[in-house]
């Protein structure tokens, strides 16, 4: 099978389009990569962004600060969630929804037998 020159002009913007296409997204993965911190590597696999051992370190430092401050403020959420539930499941709660039934059982009962003494 013999290339022929007429299908090579044809498919040339293809070719040339596709390139630009991976080109382009790969300097844009790489942007979003920068961007957002993760580090970037060389063909061997060696971190070449960021540069400074210091800027990692200071990303870490200011993450793990941001995880503690949100851990603790999930715990409080936490407390105050249980304090809630102990709340609406307290035997005060039940008595007093108890009470309330009572009471209309009795307004329940004198309207009945306020009716069988009409009658």
């Amino acid at each position: 099978m013999s290339i022929d020159p007429g299908m090579i002009a044809d498919l040339a913007p293809v070719i040339l389009g596709s390139c630009l296409v991976i080109t382009v997204g790969w300097i844009f993965n790489n942007w979003l990569r920068m961007r957002h911190g993760y580090p970037l590597e060389n063909s061997w696999g060696k971190s070449i962004y960021p540069r400074d051992n210091g800027e990692a370190q200071a990303r870490v430092q200011l993450l793990t600060q941001e995880n503690a401050e949100l851990r603790a403020e999930m715990s409080a959420a936490k407390d105050r969630l249980a304090a809630i539930e102990r709340i609406v499941t307290d035997q005060g709660y039940d008595v007093a929804r108890q009470i309330e039934s009572l009471r209309e059982a009795r307004a329940i009962a004198t309207e009945l037998r306020l009716e069988e003494t009409r009658q």
